[in-house]
């Protein structure tokens, strides 16, 4: 194993955290800057009116994109292992 195949293992690793958890993390980026929004404009800042809202903007795209997550974790698996056996 080279530098490049190091390189290239990491990159794809990479890729494959970002495709898993990105939807999760961008839905409640997004929630969270609404809700924020409307605590600023109502002047209600209760910290605990954020966590139901994210919990199920989270979940909603886990349950929806989960078998495309699987996907991209499936193919980055059997990647990895082909080039174990292959010896890289």
């Amino acid at each position: 194993m080279n530098e490049t195949d190091a390189l290239k293992l990491v990159q794809d690793a990479i890729w494959a955290v970002i495709v898993g958890a990105g939807p999760a993390v961008g839905a409640a980026m997004v929630v969270g800057i609404a809700i924020a929004l409307i605590q600023a404009l109502t002047q209600i800042q209760e910290a605990t009116l954020t966590f139901v809202p994210k919990i199920l903007a989270v979940f909603a795209p886990l349950l929806l994109l989960a078998p495309v997550a699987a996907a991209q974790l499936m193919s980055f698996t059997q990647q990895v292992y082909a080039h174990i056996e292959s010896g890289f």
